[in-house]
């Protein structure tokens, strides 16, 4: 447990969100310090107490000025700062001034919250004796940085330099960051981004949930006969959305969850024939459908989306031993991925992607290993490798002293050989994102062969296009063009609260959409 003490909550999340990084799946609670009275010379308050729970507390104290800011980190037990040597260049400056205050325009709220988190970071760093990847950058989507760059003009090299003397990262990880927006940007060119949308819908069903899982879904069998009450609910949403988007550009279609091939065929097929009958669907550039579980996908399934023009599909093993599929609740074999995947070729699909997921309980370099090489046998057309982040509302998370002894591992080393392997496949990376208490604290790479990279995951990453999104437990975004800001409106996740409230649902859209621009208000 970690205690967490400031007088002035304007960067607590910062603060939070870094000590996340360096201590994933720890718990939080807050301390109280008094203002402080005098310059920032002067003593700080006496430390509380803390219980025995807590083995760490993160001291932040704001100068009466509003001018400095001190942190300090206060060991409880036998924890103590580590000698670090042979520091990078960058890090040397800040380690030297890790005892000083902080000096801040708080008018630069950017610039202020970068400065505590390089300070907190070297402090961190002292205190594990570990450097992070991503150096002092908590964010979940780094290429924005990168892209932001480029739009302004900026070579590799200036990019680079930026990302090193502002978050600390590594090279290797500034590097994928330039390769990523650089091909993001190639591919976001031809998309008009302003004049365009794109549309999710949303499954939440799923034949099981899995362990490491936080996503809405609810078991397909408890819905068994009653499916139909759901798919009459997003049609009015669906039709609500398809007037409100009337003369935009319908740029992608993307069918997540979930796991939309839960459905049966005929009701997938109701869904799809909707779907074509209010959308222009034959002007969008990409429809993909998740038919991520082996053991939701059937011929007939198959032929449903192909008749209906599904470009993209996703099977995804997450990996391929065995044991670990039994351990977090997948009810599928390694033989039926590599069925399901051999027959949806049958069927004709040229674009296939499959995610797994590196970090499963008990994996470690040579599961990893086992599972890509049997990925290579299969051919996909893309891959995403995700590092496992456990969820507040995952299993591994909710009930702790159950899987208390697994073993959860993720190096650098096993990140590098999942990346050696989807280039000796042909496929690039094109997009990345992190979530928050990732193991090793890495990121999530989209890897795709030349012409098959999923634009919806681009859009939706770098935030440059409206996605509206219909169903329960979707989130629409609005773009505001040339504000740099996006309005969201959510919808519930709960199936049956989402039935009975989806008149609410679609309100929410309305004065989210309804609003002039400079007046949008978050709802």
């Amino acid at each position: 447990m970690i205690e967490i003490r400031l007088n002035d909550n304007s960067y607590e999340q910062d603060i939070r969100e870094l000590l996340m990084a360096f201590y994933p799946g720890e718990g939080f609670v807050y301390g109280t310090l008094e203002p402080n009275r005098g310059d920032v010379t002067d003593e700080r308050p006496a430390v509380p107490a803390v219980s025995s729970a807590i083995h760490l507390a993160v001291e932040g104290l704001v100068s009466d000025d509003h001018r400095s800011f001190r942190l300090r980190l206060i060991f409880v037990g036998e924890a103590e700062f580590h000698v670090m040597r042979a520091l990078p260049p960058e890090l040397e400056k800040e380690a030297a001034r890790r005892d000083e205050p902080i000096f801040l325009d708080y008018d630069d709220r950017t610039d202020a919250k970068n400065k505590i988190k390089r300070r907190l970071y070297v402090l961190l760093m002292f205190a594990t004796g570990k450097l992070l990847p991503w150096g002092a950058l908590t964010g979940i989507r780094p290429t924005k940085i990168a892209m932001t760059k480029l739009q302004e003009g900026a070579g590799a090299d200036e990019i680079a330099a930026f990302m090193k003397e502002n978050y600390y990262a590594s090279d290797e990880k500034i590097a994928l960051s330039i390769e990523i927006a650089q091909r993001e940007r190639e591919l976001l060119s031809a998309v008009d981004c302003a004049g365009g949308y794109s549309l999710y819908v949303g499954i939440p069903f799923c034949p099981t949930t899995c362990l490491y899982c936080s996503f809405t879904s609810f078991p397909i069998g408890k819905w068994a006969g009653k499916t139909g009450l759901y798919l009459d609910a997003l049609f009015k949403e669906m039709d609500y959305v398809s007037r409100k988007m009337s003369g935009r550009t319908l740029t992608t279609v993307y069918f997540g969850g979930g796991t939309p091939t839960s459905l049966s065929a005929e009701d997938l097929d109701r869904l799809f024939t909707k779907l074509w009958a209010v959308f222009d669907v034959d002007r969008a550039r990409e429809f993909t459908v998740e038919a991520g579980r082996p053991d939701s996908i059937t011929r007939d399934k198959l032929r449903v989306l192909r008749k209906h023009g599904v470009t993209r599909i996703s099977i995804n093993p997450q990996t391929m031993n065995q044991a670990t599929l039994d351990l977090i609740g997948r009810r599928h074999t390694v033989e039926d991925v590599k069925e399901k995947f051999a027959m949806a070729r049958e069927e004709g699909f040229d674009n296939i992607n499959m995610d797994l997921i590196v970090g499963l309980p008990e994996e470690d370099m040579e599961e990893v290993r086992a599972t890509m090489e049997q990925i290579k046998e299969l051919g996909p057309d893309s891959l995403t490798v995700h590092s496992l982040a456990i969820k507040r509302a995952a299993r591994l998370n909710t009930m702790k002293e159950v899987y208390k002894d697994l073993k959860i591992v993720n190096t650098q080393e096993i990140i590098d050989m999942t990346a050696r392997y989807a280039r000796e496949m042909g496929l690039e990376p094109y997009y990345l994102y992190r979530q928050k208490n990732m193991a090793g604290n890495f990121e999530n790479v989209g890897y795709a062969a030349p012409g098959k990279a999923c634009l919806y995951n681009i859009l939706i990453m770098e935030e440059q296009q409206t996605i509206v999104g219909c169903g329960a437990g979707t989130t629409t975004k609005r773009v505001i063009p040339g504000e740099n800001r996006i309005e969201r409106a959510e919808t519930v996740k709960n199936v049956e609260h989402y039935i009975a409230r989806v008149d609410e649902m679609i309100e929410r859209k309305e004065r989210l959409f309804a609003l002039p621009e400079k007046s949008l208000e978050k709802y």
